[in-house]
């Protein structure tokens, strides 16, 4: 996949600045440049040599960044433009899939990374451009928003899984705030998937995958069709239905889990509860058997953790590892030994859409889009805790134990637990468009919904009655369990809906925009427009979930049915003055108001010098604001945990002994609904070269800040600042740390610069046939957070940082070729190492991880065609050509240990084959 400028400008990096990154891209670029070299007459003689037909006069279009219509390469804002053709060399069926190969996504929601145990926003794909936030991404669908993902979270914005990928015609990404235009969640910058239209015809897809090692196939089918010549017959209706089926992906299936070591690196990560059980005995308990000389695998016990069993825990997930949570005396569950990578998911898609000329002035409109995304999680089994008498433990019952013993249980008897995640969007929009009176004008109604439903499907169990199964033996906790038992738990299996959520969005907008008077440079334009939005949002919790009675599976603190809805005005207008044909500016602003929160304005200012018609020069600055989101605002309460943390309180009194003060403590997380909004300010310059008829580069520096930064205090610096933030860490009778308070407030800043850069080695007729190159890239400067004011900012910039990195450089570099019937493409993505997060602790013997730092991270990809017929195409390729793993990591934020899921591929090599076949 190659992504193009929109006014056709890529830059190449100097190798002093970019380093590693850039020498390895500038590399793959140099064999298009000497192929380049030996292009021989004009552009225009090249497309006549090849059959193709002239160029058209170019119509006016209106490009995502301005609401004035206008020629393509009119357009001074970076904007980047992803093809039809780009997706289909890639071989990605997504748009998740497709918004990973850009560089300046960074930290964006994915499947990999969605999966744990009962997480938050499970199935949520989403953008993050910028690395600014999910929330300060806006996706649009043919310049119109959606609903965002209903399920209440810390990120709000579009699930892509909800974007209709057979049928776009075309991705626009904005590189640019523009909050002046689109509104208060376009910090980042703005996404613009844009659909076909007028499509007449047949079009039918098929397309296969499957990978080297197994797991994580995929089949794909889709038909577009579409009838009716909109200048001939005065009508155009077409439909695009899209279906795609993914195989889940199991740890047991990839070689390079083992080669991460994790029981060896980071034992301590993994978990207590293990088959057959380990044993809690109190502090009195354990100095009993010391006294009594109870031995484990012959030796005494040391620890108050103890499996009867060792060294022989019943593998291959349960394993004795001394130097692993379980400790010496205990087992330990190691569940990247048993657990899933990639989910099982079931994708449909159907968007149509039809226009109905009225005149050669106005136009009808209709767009129906609707989806659905199913994806199946697979956790571990139930890891409930326990309790029986010691009596009913023979060993220990022999030496003389009384008392009740705490139990810390894998209930593998139970089946391994298990969610459908269902996410379902409607979208429906109707409209008008047309010229009245020299205006040009649209206007549209958007019904847009989303439904998130998180039904538990098996492996949770009734915790009451699992509770007292365990109490009075009928479930055995230590081996396999009788008749009675295995038939208890198999009646207490949960199949419930646990979490609905919907979320409504009701918008009519309209924008209108003409041609002023004439100006030195072209005439001056006018656009103005303006939106009523109404959102509302329905959360609404199961009666059992509420019960607290799923094991593992815990209520919310207050769980009730919520239901919460605003109102949203805005009102915006842009003016285009070409002042010389060398000047250019484009001013704008926009005003929105939220119900409850407030309004501001927006205003912006960009400007386009032209010396030459080989140089362009841009620039342009902004302020805007980011209204908290209805999650922000009214979410419920959210109990979890910290990674593994040290309290100094507690360290204090035991000469800072990790093993014994620092451990995963409670939080709750809690809503606001007293939330400012954040604001922000961002500029950017650039320049845009074109030395030759093939290449063109460009380079544009960015710079966002925004301040009264909505986010929580990160449980680590709360813990580290205990003289600021002590009143958040709730404590009982005892001065030990019941829950820590993760509140969301208006808090600090967040910085954020760098520099996209873009080479593009336009097609060249040789020999051999037309070659290409293509190179999108990113190197950032800055960027880095502060907690609260008053506070140092803390950089996440190459170095994991909490939840996240964000790398220096990251790039994708494409190679075409094409002769004839034949085409061909290897494309490259890479990421840059950078510094690992290093902060857990093994507390069994208070030690910190070794340090590490994650290697970059490169993938190659490769795939050819060949156009049977005008009407039959055949395409084949291979992903993760060299078969990369994932990069060894420390990170202790995701589910999954010994590497990032954010932005790496477990998948491996994978081969793919497509099919085209269209009849018009």
């Amino acid at each position: 996949m190659h992504i193009k400028r929109q006014d056709g400008a890529c830059v190449l990096p100097r190798e002093s600045a970019l380093a590693q990154g850039v020498r390895l891209a500038l590399g793959a670029l140099s064999v298009s440049a000497a192929l380049g070299m030996l292009a021989s007459g004009a552009q225009a003689q090249e497309q006549e040599q090849a059959g193709e037909p002239a160029q058209k006069k170019m119509q006016r279009v209106e490009i995502t960044g301005s609401a004035i219509k206008r020629l393509e390469s009119e357009t001074a804002l970076p904007v980047q433009v992803i093809t039809r053709a780009d997706i289909e060399k890639a071989g990605v069926t997504t748009a998740a899939e497709l918004m990973a190969r850009v560089s300046a996504n960074v930290g964006g929601l994915t499947d990999g990374a969605s999966i744990n145990v009962g997480g938050d926003q499970r199935g949520f794909n989403s953008a993050n451009l910028r690395g600014v936030g999910t929330s300060s991404t806006l996706v649009l669908l043919n310049g119109r928003r959606m609903a965002n993902f209903a399920s209440p979270g810390d990120d709000a914005g579009v699930d892509l899984n909800n974007i209709p990928a057979a049928a776009l015609q075309r991705v626009e990404v904005l590189l640019d705030g523009a909050s002046a235009l689109y509104g208060t969640d376009a910090i980042g910058g703005v996404i613009n998937f844009i659909t076909r239209k007028d499509y007449q015809g047949v079009e039918l897809n098929a397309y296969g995958s499957g990978t080297q090692e197994g797991g994580a196939g995929k089949r794909t089918a889709s038909i577009t069709a579409g009838t009716g010549d909109l200048a001939v017959d005065g009508y155009n209706i077409f439909a695009v239905l899209d279906l795609q089926k993914t195989d889940r992906l199991n740890t047991s299936q990839r070689k390079f889990i083992p080669n991460l070591h994790v029981p060896e690196r980071l034992g301590h990560l993994l978990s207590s509860y293990t088959s057959p059980a380990n044993i809690r005995l109190s502090r009195d308990q354990r100095d009993y058997l010391q006294e009594k000389g109870f031995l484990l695998n012959g030796q005494p016990i040391t620890n108050r953790l103890i499996n009867l069993s060792i060294p022989g825990c019943s593998g291959p997930a349960n394993v004795y590892l001394p130097a692993g949570t379980g400790g010496v005396d205990a087992c330990t569950y190691n569940y990247m030994g048993d657990t899933e990578l990639y989910p099982k998911t079931d994708k449909q898609n159907l968007l149509t859409r039809g226009v109905l000329k009225l005149n050669n002035d106005h136009q009808l409109y209709a767009e129906v889009a609707l989806s659905r995304s199913r994806s199946y999680y697979v956790g571990s089994t139930a890891r409930p805790d326990g309790e029986i008498d010691a009596s009913m433990v023979p060993q220990l019952n022999a030496v003389g134990l009384t008392g009740t013993l705490a139990l810390r249980i894998r209930l593998n008897e139970a089946g391994m637990r298990t969610s459908e995640l269902t996410s379902e969007s409607q979208r429906y929009v109707v409209g008008a468009t047309g010229t009245v009176g020299g205006w040009d004008y649209d206007v549209g109604l958007n019904h847009s919904v989303n439904v998130v439903r998180d039904k538990d499907t098996h492996g949770y169990l009734l915790a009451d009655q699992l509770q007292k199964g365990i109490t009075d033996g009928t479930i055995n906790p230590f081996g396999p369990s009788g008749a009675a038992g295995k038939a208890l738990l198999e009646s207490i299996q949960v199949n419930d809906e646990v979490r609905h959520a919907r979320g409504v969005m009701d918008a009519l907008d309209f924008k209108v925009s003409r041609a002023l008077m004439p100006m030195g440079g072209g005439d001056m334009a006018l656009a103005v427009g303006g939106e009523v939005r109404r959102e509302r949002t329905d959360f609404r919790p199961s009666a059992l979930l509420m019960s607290n009675n799923i094991t593992n599976d815990e209520a919310p603190e207050g769980g009730v049915t919520t239901s919460d809805s605003r109102n949203v005005q805005a009102v915006y207008g842009e003016l285009l003055l070409p002042f010389t044909k060398q000047w250019q500016a484009q001013l704008s602003g926009r005003y929105d108001h939220y119900q409850q929160v407030g309004g501001a304005l927006s205003p912006k200012v960009g400007l386009t010098y032209l010396p030459s018609k080989q140089v362009l020069m841009r620039a342009s600055a902004g302020k805007g604001f980011r209204a908290p989101s209805m999650s922000d605002l009214h979410r419920p309460t959210v109990y979890s945990s910290t990674a593994t943390l040290p309290d100094p309180v507690l360290c204090a009194t035991v000469d800072n002994n990790y093993a014994d003060c620092a451990q995963n403590w409670d939080t709750r997380r809690y809503s606001n609904d007293k939330l400012k909004p954040e604001r922000s300010r961002q500029f950017s310059a650039g320049m845009v070269l074109e030395p030759s008829q093939h290449w063109t580069f460009s380079f544009d520096y960015w710079n966002i800040k925004r301040t009264d930064l909505i986010s929580e205090i990160g449980d680590d610096i709360i813990l580290g600042k205990l003289a600021k933030y002590g009143d958040l860490v709730h404590r009982n009778a005892d001065n030990e740390i019941d829950y820590i308070e993760l509140r969301k407030e208006n808090r600090g800043a967040q910085k954020a610069a760098g520099l996209d850069i873009t080479a593009d080695l336009h097609g060249v007729k040789t020999a051999w046939g037309r070659f290409g190159g293509h190179l999108s890239g990113t190197y950032v400067l800055d960027s880095k957070i502060q907690t609260s004011p008053g506070d140092d900012f803390i950089s996440n910039l190459n170095a994991f940082v909490t939840d996240g990195v964000v790398q220096r450089w990251r790039h994708t570099i494409t190679l075409d070729w094409d002769n004839g019937a034949y085409s061909a493409s290897l494309s490259n993505t890479y990421s840059s190492g950078y510094a690992d997060q290093n902060s857990a602790i093994n507390t069994d013997d208070g030690s910190v991880v070794k340090p590490n730092r994650v290697k970059a991270y490169t993938l190659w990809d490769m795939s050819a065609a060949y156009a049977v017929s005008k009407q039959f195409k055949l395409r084949a390729g291979i992903q993760n050509l060299f078969n990369t793993s994932p990069p060894y990591s420390n990170q202790a934020y995701f589910f999954l240990s010994g590497y990032d899921p954010s932005y790496s591929d477990p998948r491996g090599r994978r081969f793919y084959a497509s099919a085209n076949y269209s009849f018009k």
